[in-house]
């Protein structure tokens, strides 16, 4: 089993240290794991600086891997919170530091935090959801130094009721435009924990992103602390199969490595 969403110490909005996380996978079964703290330049919310010590944080997975290689495989990766503006400082950034996985998150919409709901005010619920996806369609459009999107449909997390559509001509674009690339989608356990119904995206999304031809598909439970580690994974494994996807994939380098699922969940 992988847990490919974990944050730690080296995010702004995490406290636990990495190897607490370690050490939780271990004693959950987990097989390999990918730490994916936060890079957010120029977030608005002052309070939060979503950037860190990259050679830190370089040198303290590459401790554990050497420290625990024998029992789980430990990746580097990072999450990164695009905006249209600053695609260039995250394409330098991957560039210069070869992780080995990026999740491709939008977490503002037009410098705007999501956390705090201003992009709900003096507009109605489906003008914000469109604001969000044609937002992370230009951000796509123009930025390729990722490997999956995250938690694609993260705004339903903050909206205080449902939009009157699903969006899906929206997500198909989004799609269109990903999967010829090699890009792929997560499968983010972390929505039914905060409430939601469904895991990030909702199961209409993952069937749509199926019809769409995307196979590329990791599963990530957004842990910020080690009780969280590995929730839902195998849930969600099974849900991916039952939608119809073979293989769920990890990443070496950049580059994606597919494990049946069929297999997993034996």
């Amino acid at each position: 089993m992988f847990d490919y969403h974990l944050h730690t110490s080296f995010s702004a909005d995490g406290e636990v240290q990495p190897e607490e996380m370690v050490h939780a996978a271990i004693q959950k079964g987990l097989t390999e794991i990918c730490f994916t703290d936060h890079v957010d330049f120029e977030y608005p919310d002052k309070n939060f600086i979503f950037d860190f010590n990259q050679q830190a944080y370089k040198e303290a997975i590459a401790q554990l891997q050497d420290r625990y290689g024998s029992e789980i495989r430990v990746k580097r990766g990072v999450e990164i919170g695009v905006q249209p503006h600053i695609l260039d400082k995250y394409t330098n950034l991957i560039q210069e530091e070869e992780f080995d996985f990026v999740i491709c998150s939008l977490h503002t919409v037009e410098k705007q935090d999501l956390h705090f709901g201003a992009i709900f005010e003096n507009q109605t619920i489906d003008a914000a959801y469109d604001a969000y996806y044609q937002e992370l369609l230009r951000c796509i459009r123009k930025f390729d130094a990722y490997s999956v999107l995250g938690h694609v449909d993260l705004i339903k997390r903050y909206a205080k009721k449902a939009p009157s559509q699903d969006f899906h001509e929206c997500l198909r674009e989004i799609f269109t435009e990903i999967i010829p690339r090699g890009k792929g989608i997560e499968i983010n356990t972390s929505g039914v924990r905060y409430g939601l119904s469904t895991a990030m995206p909702s199961t209409d999304i993952l069937e749509l992103y199926k019809a769409c031809g995307g196979e590329i598909l990791t599963i990530g439970s957004d842990a910020h602390r080690p009780t969280d580690v590995g929730f839902d994974i195998r849930k969600s494994l099974q849900l991916a199969s039952h939608i119809g996807f073979r293989f769920i994939a990890t990443y070496e380098k950049g580059e994606p490595q597919f494990h049946s699922i069929e297999h997993l969940l034996r």
